[in-house]
């Protein structure tokens, strides 16, 4: 569908559907109440503010039963989260990494104060009044730079009047919540409210089968406590300020617990990979290829042991080498679990308020410190068969399983000056200040068994220096650190902001804005690291014996570990200060980083009010996000650290129209340019180590030239007659790459249906002038069909990723008003379209469509004290996709299949677990010569449960 056939359906929808963001209903009257937001620094109905805006209400969110972000997607357009991994999108464009130096694309405010997560938006209705979810680049009046969009997280304030109220959730997968609230004046001038939370789920949604191995999805225990306190010190002067703590010690739940996803694929059982190269290289060349060091197989391949090649295999599942989740994503066999841990994480939020005669003045001064503790299965060990150890050789032990240690310990505090216009008149205005300070620190290392000596040993072969640069001298490699991985990343971030917007309003009906910002974005510090390979084939070339328990470190090896672009060490990227320096005594690398970025944004806008009901706009916004590094997570010394900043042009055309006071129509039409858009994807180095050819993947930020996103959206409220109103929404998104060329290292070949290779394999192969820069050599591949040369390919015409290009969204909820009390029914249909998890658009990296029913009732008693809500949600239990598909070509060899008695013939042969299943990539050439897997991540199955309230005044 094209983008001008699209608006035309979207008009037809808007006369034939409803449907908005959240508002709350009058029982008495079919009149929509109204809504007041402050998106703009002010108080103003929603109706009147010229900026796309969902917002919703405690009292909605309870009716409608929007429990969590993932909720708020279905209900607004052009929304897009990932539970697994509290990624944002909006309109095409969000988080893609948890690398904490790059910024998120939506910026999350909590009272004002800017926050690095959003997973604060789906907290309980005790706690919040409203979440606004502004769409489109806020650069002008929000402290932090918001390029794609914002959300507002406003809390509930102390009470006038004695408040107190307790409740308790409890629901299936022994879920349990209570609650509590207490709020009034202390005196005349002093108001406080106080407010815990405690949750607790301990049966997951993932049945693991492994013997004494608990669930996970979802496995909850966390606590949560504020107080706040509002000060009138005077009919001018006020302050409102709040201080809250949090503690998690979820299991496998919370956000990070489930980023491993689900594959229905069968688990990977690679065997002897020189035995493949000897027989499909007709060269007799013995490269190798490093990759793995990257990817799911870094540590020992656990699948190894299912590949017929080892001995004296100990299986953790008694379902042997078959993967449970082939038939569930519901069911696992792993090894391992995950386990999330919040010790402490401390918020604070203060704002002071001066009224002045024609203006007032706001201070906000807020921040966040926590620290947040991840462990689980190293990436591709959701992929294996769970083996414990096997024996290869003669009586070569391998204990195969590795976990990683992943942690967060962040804090950063703004200060923010605003001072906005209050007198009445046609000119209006808003100035403000912004300073920001961020530092953290994002250790994570991988945790193998101990009973593998090898890892702590001394490794007699690596490259190991003393000092820096050239002054660099080879040295004897220290002892192993007992682990392979260990990167630990310390980094500042230092931001601040001038920026100012003013109105003018024409008459009745015409009012134009404009607004000016100027940012500042410095990033520096740290990253230490190092590397060791043991017991694969890649640490020693293939060189008998297959597996030789002997370390190699790569930690200064300069195609691993890079201070350049892979030709050599002393070649300094740009946004490293100074020569990778090398420690002797550890064996660590250490870089420093130090970049600055900044941008003169800002908007112009026209408004048209012809008449009380309705608003008519058209806008244009320059975005900004600065760039970053690409540091910490899973990468080493990035050859690509640095990402230059992103801007943006967004043009919108947005109608806002109230008909009757019982209809409410809301359309917006956007066009957006965009300039270096920041992705993360892999990229391929080469180079050569112990006189043999090597290559390795590491992922960069990469700066895609040029790419759009385009789309209508459209929102409508209805309450037809009293009591019934109906919501929903609907929208579409046309985001590609307009402009850009990578190697996709899932199909680095080019093989793939849908490949835009820049050159044909027979200029690979002849080589010379006319592929420098392309045609890497791919070595598991050489005299395969297709393969031998890693090939760029063009980016044109593919979606962005987590952009689904179709939505749907549509409740409707009735109240029945008894003498005793009230009874509200409500039911909400949602619908979405597919979506890539990755910039290439394949079969691998895409999510099917799906939908969801869900259902509740509230009664509230008509004294208003007691409410009882019972709930289910995904009714039909069906399974659905909240963001898109990721692929991974494992350890570039054949995926899902063991290897025949003649490889070169491509004999591969399923493994014995029922019926091949070619759509989900388990069977065919292509399939088995690339090794291709596919990972979904998923939204949980049907839930239910009640809950029961109590206010005591």
């Amino acid at each position: 569908m094209t983008f001008r056939h699209c608006l035309l359906a979207s008009s037809g929808l808007l006369a034939a559907v409803v449907g908005t963001s959240a508002h709350a209903q009058s029982s008495s009257t079919n009149t929509i109440a109204e809504l007041v937001v402050t998106a703009e620094k002010r108080e103003q109905s929603l109706q009147d503010v010229p900026v796309a805006i969902s917002a919703f209400t405690s009292e909605q969110r309870d009716i409608v039963g929007i429990q969590s972000i993932q909720d708020m997607t279905n209900f607004t357009p052009g929304l897009q989260y990932s539970t697994s991994t509290d990624r944002v999108s909006l309109r095409g464009l969000g988080r893609l990494t948890n690398v904490l130096s790059a910024d998120a694309s939506v910026a999350n405010y909590a009272d004002g104060v800017y926050e690095t997560f959003a997973v604060r938006a789906g907290s309980s209705t005790l706690f919040l009044d409203r979440v606004e979810i502004l769409r489109g680049p806020q650069g002008t009046l929000y402290g932090r730079n918001a390029i794609a969009g914002a959300i507002n997280i406003l809390s509930r304030r102390p009470t006038d009047s004695p408040y107190a109220e307790v409740r308790a959730t409890y629901g299936n997968y022994n879920r349990s919540i209570l609650e509590g609230a207490v709020s009034g004046p202390l005196n005349d001038k002093v108001k406080a409210r106080l407010a815990v939370n405690w949750e607790r789920q301990s049966k997951g949604y993932i049945k693991n089968t492994v013997p004494g191995m608990p669930s996970e999805g979802n496995v909850l225990d966390s606590f949560y406590a504020e107080a706040q306190i509002d000060v009138q010190f005077s009919e001018k002067l006020e302050m409102w300020s709040k201080f809250g703590f949090t503690n998690w010690r979820h299991g496998a739940g919370g956000p990070g617990s489930q980023s491993a996803g689900w594959s229905p694929e069968i688990f990977n059982l690679d065997g002897s990979r020189k035995a493949l190269r000897s027989a499909t290289n007709p060269n007799g060349a013995d490269a190798f290829d490093i990759t793995e060091f990257y990817s799911e197989a870094t540590h020992f391949n656990p699948g190894f042991g299912c590949s017929g090649l080892a001995t004296n295999v100990v299986l953790a599942s008694p379902d042997g080498c078959r993967n449970v989740s082939y038939d569930s994503p519901w069911k696992i066999n792993r090894p391992n679990t995950y386990n999330v841990r919040v010790p402490n994480a401390y918020t604070v939020a203060s704002h002071w308020t001066y009224h002045a005669d024609n203006f007032d003045i706001k201070y906000i001064l807020g921040g966040v410190r926590y620290w947040y503790h991840l462990k689980g299965t190293t990436p591709g060990g959701s992929q294996d068969p769970g083996v414990l150890q096997y024996t290869v050789g003669a009586a070569t032990t391998v204990y195969p399983q590795e976990r990683f240690d992943y942690q967060e310990r962040n804090g950063f505090i703004s200060n923010e000056l605003n001072i906005v216009s209050t007198t009445e008149g046609p000119f209006q205005w808003i100035a403000g200040a912004y300073y920001y300070h961020q530092h953290y620190r994002q250790p994570v290392h991988t945790i193998e068994d101990p009973r593998q000596a090898g890892w702590n040993i001394s490794p007699p072969f690596g490259v190991c220096l003393d000092g820096a640069g050239v002054a660099a001298t080879p040295v004897t490699c220290p002892a192993g650190i007992g682990r392979r991985f260990d990167n630990r990343p310390s980094v500042s971030n230092t931001s601040y902001a001038f920026y100012g917007q003013a109105s003018y309003d024409l008459g009745d009906q015409l009012t134009l804005t404009g607004g000016l910002r100027y940012s500042h974005d410095r990033k520096y510090g740290t990253e230490k690291a190092r590397l060791l390979c043991l017991g694969l084939p890649a640490c020693l070339g293939g060189l008998a014996p297959e597996f030789a328990l002997i370390p190699l470190d790569l930690t200064g090896v300069n195609t691993v570990v890079a201070a350049g672009s892979g030709t050599g060490i002393d070649v300094i990227p740009k946004g490293v200060d100074g020569p990778t320096t090398f420690d002797p005594t550890t064996g660590f690398a250490t870089r420093k980083y130090d970049a600055s970025w900044s941008a003169v944004t800002g908007t112009a806008k026209v408004e048209w009010h012809p008449d009380d009901d309705t608003l008519g706009y058209a806008s244009y916004a320059r975005g900004y996000r600065s760039g970053g590094f690409n540091i910490g997570i899973f990468t080493v010394l990035s050859f690509l650290p640095y990402s230059k900043e992103e801007t943006v042009d967004a043009f919108e055309l947005g109608l806002k129209k109230t008909f009757g006071r019982t209809l409410q129509t809301n359309v917006a039409l956007y066009h957006y340019s965009y300039q270096n858009l920041q992705i993360p994807i892999s990229v391929v180095q080469t180079g050569s180590l112990m006189g043999q050819t090597i290559s390795q993947g590491t992922t960069s930020f990469y700066n895609t030239p040029k790419s759009r996103s385009q789309g209508v959206e459209v929102e409508v409220l209805w309450q037809p007659i009293r009591n019934l109103q109906i919501i929903a929404n609907y929208s579409y998104i046309d985001a590609e790459i307009t402009k850009g060329f990578a190697v996709d290292t899932v199909d680095p070949t080019a093989a793939q249906p849908g490949a835009k290779p820049i050159h044909t394999l027979a200029e690979c192969q002849a080589g010379g002038a006319a592929v420098q820069g392309d045609c890497v050599l791919d070595e598991p591949t050489l005299g395969l069909p297709g393969g031998g040369f890693q090939r760029i390919q063009s980016l044109k015409g593919n979606d962005l990723p987590n952009a689904p290009r179709n939505k749907i969204a549509i409740a409707a909820n009735y109240t029945w008003d008894f003498e005793p009390g009230s009874l509200t029914a409500s039911v909400s249909y949602s619908w979405r379209d597919n979506a890539y998890g990755a910039l290439f658009e394949r079969w691998y990296n895409k999510s099917p469509t799906w939908d969801q029913v869900d259902a509740r009732l509230l009664w509230k008693a008509k004294d208003d004290k007691f409410e009882i809500i019972g709930y289910v949600k995904n009714i039909f239990d069906k399974i659905g996709y909240d963001q898109g598909a990721t692929g991974y070509r494992v350890d570039g060899q054949v995926t899902n299949l063991l290897y025949g008695a003649n490889p070169a013939g491509l004999a591969c042969s399923p493994v014995a677990q029922g019926a091949a299943n070619p759509a989900a990539g388990s069977v065919g050439t292509i399939y088995c010569i690339q090794g291709i897997r596919k990972t979904y991540y998923n939204t949980p199955p049907r839930t239910y449960g009640l809950e029961l309230r109590y206010k005591f005044f």
